[in-house]
């Protein structure tokens, strides 16, 4: 670590905070103010409700498979990340060259360099895990919807196996959802390569920018100026 400096050490340490503490506050907000996630989390249940009305059950299993395509899209684009990624140590005298000679940019040794590749690395590696998780467990929510037992039954034994599956549903959608953020990461961990100022901004844009969709955006407003699913976990005086 001695080819660090100490900027180098408080960046990477900020970049990690903002990480952590973003992922705890998006998803710990619930009950102070939901995120977009959190607002979505709800309208998984609403889904689950609604299965149970319905007869035929095709379009359930339309749309879980259509978060298992986009899963496994982002599953697949994680490795392809991952590999170009490698490709960077085998020119590393070429590209350290180049970053040398961008704007804020600091002459670094191939070692440092290695670490820093090495770092992105376990970001895609992490993502993919992420994503490949999320796909199973959305194939663990199609088997749980086709368990819903049919109209006519007993009714709580209905609802127990709806709330399994939109449960099953919730999970696999925060594993998607935090091989997404590794990805926005990623973008700004792109930017110790040119120093570690640029990490600085990089790391507070990104933040920025996906703390604004969760709390601040169009498409929360969008489910916040409309009626909002009932909360199962309220429990409210009538």
């Amino acid at each position: 670590m001695s080819s660090f400096s100490l900027l180098d050490l408080a960046a990477v340490a900020v970049f990690l905070v903002a990480w952590i503490g973003y992922s705890v506050a998006v998803e710990g907000s619930a009950r102070r103010r939901p995120s977009l996630n959190g607002m979505m989390d709800r309208y998984r249940h609403a889904w689950a409700d609604q299965l149970i009305v319905r007869e035929n059950r095709v379009v359930d299993t339309t749309i879980n498979a259509s978060l298992q395509n986009g899963t496994a899209f982002f599953a697949s684009t994680s490795l392809i990340a991952l590999g170009s990624v490698l490709t960077l140590t085998r020119s590393a005298d070429d590209v350290l060259t180049l970053f040398a000679t961008l704007p804020f940019g600091t002459q670094t040794t191939r070692t440092t360099w290695e670490i820093k590749v090495a770092g992105l690395a376990l970001i895609f590696v992490y993502a993919f895990f992420k994503f490949a998780w999320a796909y199973r467990l959305f194939n663990y929510g199609a088997i749980l919807i086709g368990a819903v037992p049919p109209r006519g039954g007993d009714p709580e034994a209905i609802a127990r196996a709806a709330r399994r599956a939109a449960a099953m549903n919730v999970v696999a959608g925060g594993h998607f959802n935090r091989g997404q953020r590794a990805f926005f990461f990623a973008l700004a961990y792109l930017g110790w390569f040119v120093s570690a100022y640029v990490l600085f901004v990089t790391t507070v844009a990104v933040l920025t920018v996906m703390w604004h969709r969760q709390f601040a955006s169009d498409a929360r407003r969008a489910l916040k100026d409309n009626d909002d699913p009932p909360d199962t976990d309220d429990r409210r005086d009538p």
